[in-house]
């Protein structure tokens, strides 16, 4: 979803065009102060749905709050106290247990005065500390911006949360009631936490199924946002109101008799969208207020399930039924448990008419979420895993807890956090006919990754409704995936995660590949210490690096070979970590160049199967391998690596050029070797340099020459050296030294070729 926060320049332009004289400010009235709730008051709401609360408990939490917070006032010049008092009020309204009541009263206790969690613990009980410190944010946090701090804050809520939903409920009344009292906060402030609310908090109790919290944070979020569009749509929506009222009745009445003629009863009522609702529809599919058929919906309330369908039944044959139109969430809910069955008619006025049809169980779901669950009563037990029995919804929050917190940084996990939180969904189906639920634009890769990680890191390919299609696909409502995978590919390409849309096949896709990456780190570290043991004639064990890792600051044995790998340790080091006495063979300054060409020289002569040299299988190997990025090597040539922290080997003809850079850094050259299968041909990049005669088709000749033998041209340049000659650079991709050889001799022969020859980086 969408929303534009635009300036209300129009308004400002209006009220810019009147002068008005100077005049003396002018104070306005003060509003009058709402009197604070009292300690009665408060036991009264709690005990009206729950007789058997506790009242001593109510009382001490009631005066404890209140002299904690002392003198402390609110921006409005309220005492601060009466905060507590207020979101304790609106969790009443929800019926929810003693524990959570005292919570709200507590909630800024050891926040904002000098109350410690060992002392509500002594006093209250650790339920009720643990409940409070889930709701204190995180102090002294030294980041950088203030989106890291807001996410490490989220964070931590998110995973009290987890452990327990209440602080979830405490959290949504604090900000409803802090949304409500905005108007006294400094207007910069004001646009933040208005902001953060329609981001984060708004989301978040809609995905718990508390829509009557969501809309409610919404509209005073838009209101704040864009006062001057919240109030067109206000004036709109009062003037409808006020041209429909009868018809509004009409509706009600009709649709009561005429479910009561045929022997069914049921609740009817009808209702209104919000502002932010039609707002973002507006702007969703950019049409006007008047082109809107569905401000108002009518709610029909039954006893059971089967008289819903009864009710579907009745309405449709009264009344023509608007085409697309109908969803019934009973037989599939949502992920916040919400159930209905959804269908619009052409009702009388000719007017469309939206019906939701449900039961009483399913309308209080639908309007308080999880706080519908009764959780005061004998026998419920906790709340959370009470919850964890009937709740998809909170279901869906634990398993997105999980999956969040596992982002590396602050400012990746807000994001996955806001992108979980906003998308509307679609339902797919595996070829067993599971239910898989998704974000709205998710993909086939989203998919595969809600199915199990395993499959989305293995998945090569799949099938929509039993026909091939591109991992890419945008899935829709209905659709059944089978996804293809193959044992062959154990990580993602890392490309997928700009595809993927949910946090969590980005996340996996993101791990799966920094495991990948530490597995080719930790392959070649293991290698470069095998060799150099091996030249030494010392014997290496992995029991004896167990020992050693003390001395090397690292945690285990892949660690140090991820690191040696990396280029962050030398594997001479490692040697002497775990064999004190072992002397490196060190060349002396002055005979750099001549130990040099020494390796140069053994590197030439070396058989092609020297089992001291590294074995090099190409760019899809195991191995973080590159190759010498001006020409390339192919396999024929004599090769040498170069080491480069951070980035792996990079591989270079022995007659290179660029070798002579690394003259001064003897410790990063690598014996390396082909170790090419025969049966299983890559491709190898070089570089050549041709000479042509300017003349028209003359590089088409050059090119047909190379796809007939085979190779594959990857990038060309071309530059003008004379009025009568161009220099063409090609990039290749060639199997070997004699593939190579061979387009060479071929492009020698043609006569628009006046000289050709390899570039070697």
């Amino acid at each position: 979803m969408v929303y534009r926060r635009r300036r209300p320049t129009q308004m400002q332009a209006a009220t810019e065009s009147v002068a008005v004289a100077p005049t003396a400010p002018v104070a306005r009235p003060a509003k009058p102060r709402a009197r604070m709730m009292r300690q009665y008051d408060l036991v009264e709401r709690v005990r009206s749905y729950n007789p058997n609360t506790n009242e001593d408990l109510l009382n001490r939490a009631y005066v404890y709050a209140m002299k904690a917070h002392g003198s402390q006032t609110r921006a409005s010049g309220d005492p601060y106290f009466s905060h507590p008092l207020e979101v304790a009020a609106i969790l009443t309204d929800l019926k929810l247990d003693d524990a959570t009541i005292v919570a709200a009263l507590l909630h800024d206790t050891i926040e904002d005065t000098e109350a410690t969690r060992a002392e509500i613990d002594q006093i209250f009980g650790s339920e009720i500390g643990a409940l409070v410190e889930g709701l204190t944010k995180l102090k002294r946090l030294e980041l950088v911006s203030r989106e890291a701090k807001q996410a490490e804050n989220l964070r931590k809520l998110l995973l009290a949360i987890a452990d327990d939903v209440r602080v979830l409920l405490v959290k949504l009344a604090d900000r409803l009631h802090n949304m409500r009292t905005l108007e006294f906060v400094p207007t910069e402030s004001r646009r933040r936490i208005a902001e953060e609310t329609l981001d984060i908090y708004a989301p978040l109790a809609g995905r718990m199924g508390m829509q009557e919290m969501r809309e409610e944070l919404e509209d005073l979020s838009f209101r704040t946002l864009d006062p001057e569009a919240y109030s067109v749509v206000m004036q709109r929506l009062d003037a409808l109101a006020e041209r429909n009222r009868n018809l509004i009745g009409e509706i009600e009445a009709q649709l009561s008799n005429n479910l009561r003629h045929r022997g069914l009863g049921a609740r009817v009522y009808g209702r209104r969208k919000k502002p932010f609702s039609i707002w973002t529809k507006m702007e969703r599919k950019s049409v006007g207020f008047e082109q809107l058929s569905d401000i108002f919906g009518f709610r029909v309330v039954v006893n059971d399930v089967e008289s819903c369908y009864r009710a579907l039944g009745i309405v449709h044959t009264t009344w023509p039924v608007v085409p697309g139109r109908f969803k019934d969430y009973i037989s599939t809910p949502k992920q916040n448990d919400y159930r209905s069955i959804h269908t619009t008619v052409i009702g009388p006025g000719n007017q469309r008419a939206e019906l939701q049809i449900r039961t009483e169980a399913m309308d209080q779901i639908a309007e308080r979420g999880i706080a519908a669950h009764v959780f005061y009563k004998e026998g419920v037990g906790s709340p959370t895993e009470f919850l964890k029995r009937e709740s998809n919804a909170f279901a869906w929050l634990r398993h997105t807890v999980g999956i969040l917190t596992e982002s590396t940084n602050p400012e990746e996990f807000l994001e996955h956090t806001k992108l979980e939180l906003f998308h509307d969904q679609v339902f797919c189906f595996t070829p067993k006919g599971k239910l898989i639920a998704l974000p709205r634009h998710a993909n086939v890769i989203d998919f595969a990754y809600a199915v199990h990680t395993d499959v989305g890191n293995s998945a090569v390919g799949c099938k929509i409704n039993g026909k091939f299609a591109p991992l890419s696909s945008e899935l829709q409502n209905g659709d059944e995936v089978e996804v293809l995978t193959s044992e062959a590919q154990s990580a993602p390409p890392s490309a997928w995660e700009t595809l993927a849309v949910t946090g969590k096949a980005r996340a996996a896709i993101r791990r799966a590949t920094r495991t990948a990456v530490r597995d080719q780190y930790a392959g070649l570290g293991r290698r470069i210490v095998e060799r150099l043991f091996e030249r030494a004639k010392i014997e290496y064990a992995d029991d004896k690096l167990k020992g050693a890792l003390p001395r090397l600051a690292r945690a285990s044995i892949e660690d140090v070979m991820a690191a040696v790998g990396r280029g962050e340790i030398k594997a001479s080091h490692v040697a002497r970590a775990m064999y004190p006495d072992y002397k490196e063979e060190r060349v002396a300054r002055y005979g750099i160049k001549k130990g040099l060409a020494k390796l140069k020289e053994k590197v030439a002569s070396e058989p092609p199967r020297s089992p001291v040299a590294i074995p090099i299988r190409g760019i899809n190997s195991d191995l973080p391998v590159k190759f010498a990025p001006n020409g390339g090597a192919v396999p024929g040539d004599r090769i040498v690596g170069i080491v480069t922290p951070g980035e792996g080997i990079t591989i270079y003809p022995i007659q290179s050029p660029a070798l002579k850079d690394f003259e001064e850094e003897p410790e990063r050259w690598l014996d390396v070797r082909w170790d090419i299968e025969d049966s299983m041909p890559q491709r190898f990049p070089a570089r050549i340099k041709v000479e042509n005669v300017n003349e028209p088709g003359a590089l088409a000749q050059i090119a047909t020459v190379i796809a007939e033998h085979d190779g594959n041209i990857d990038n060309i340049s071309m530059q003008r050296r004379s009025p009568d000659f161009t220099e063409t650079t090609i990039d290749l991709e060639v199997y070997d030294l004699k593939h190579l050889s061979a387009i060479l001799a071929q492009l020698r022969a043609k006569a628009v070729v006046a000289r050709v020859e390899r570039v070697n980086g």
